[in-house]
């Protein structure tokens, strides 16, 4: 039986409304145990078949508690034991029907030893290179070709951030449609100014010799981050004249 993250109020308020979620509920119940997770991965998630939420007359997406159980299942296999997603949705619809399946093994699994020191209270999720490649589900050389136009790259440990693999899966996503990596390098360009921008502005919060102050600006650069994120996000639906639901 899938267990269903806890949620704050948000998600007992729809649950007493109609017993189902928004995307943004489902964002909040799942960020305790998985504070990386974005709604972009979510949305990513539901086009590989791992979920499938129901959808308003309008198009937007509403979530059931099963839902929000299974999600936080893929997520947790995936950031446990770097299963390919495909393997995920065959475990999963296989436990959904019944049988007494053990969990898939690729590659290495996450052990206590996997979780890096901390560093005033900030915890960094990283994955090995063979883990990425597992988890996103990409050979060896399109790692390459995309490490070649900065798209991916090593932390100074060859370990990766756990976020590599939203990237990863993003970046196959959008060769599906005919996207090319070289394509996507303005799109990075843009990121690194955004996170310079935001740099700038805390740089004097991690520079402070006051603890309290210097942990103030690890959340300062969240709350910065996701304000980027949103309007970001707004602009290229300005621009392309849509409404994403």
């Amino acid at each position: 039986m899938l267990q269903t993250p806890s949620g704050g109020a948000g998600s007992g308020t729809a649950a007493r409304d109609s017993g189902l979620m928004s995307i943004g509920t489902v964002l909040n119940v799942l960020r305790d145990e998985f504070p990386e997770v974005t709604i972009s991965k979510i949305r990513f998630l539901e086009s590989e078949g791992l979920i499938e939420p129901q959808r308003t007359p309008s198009g937007y997406r509403k979530f059931s508690p099963a839902d929000v159980a299974r999600l936080g299942h893929v997520l947790r296999m995936q950031r446990d034991h770097y299963l390919p997603l495909k393997v995920i949705r065959e475990h999963l619809d296989a436990m959904e029907r019944g049988e007494a399946v053990p969990l898939p093994v690729v590659g290495r699994q996450r052990t206590p030893d996997d979780v890096p020191a901390q560093a005033e209270g900030r915890t960094v999720a990283r994955i090995g290179r063979a883990e990425l490649l597992a988890a996103a589900d990409i050979g060896e050389d399109e790692l390459k070709e995309w490490e070649s136009y900065g798209l991916l790259a090593p932390l100074e440990d060859g370990a990766y951030d756990a976020e590599a693999v939203t990237v990863a899966s993003l970046i196959a996503e959008l060769g599906g449609f005919g996207i090319e990596p070289r394509h996507l390098r303005v799109m990075k360009a843009a990121a690194d100014r955004e996170a310079g921008l935001v740099d700038q502005v805390v740089a004097p919060l991690k520079r402070h010799r006051n603890p309290q102050t210097r942990a103030h600006a690890e959340a300062r650069t969240k709350e910065l981050a996701a304000l980027t994120v949103k309007l970001h996000a707004a602009l290229v639906q300005t621009a392309l004249g849509v409404r994403l639901p």
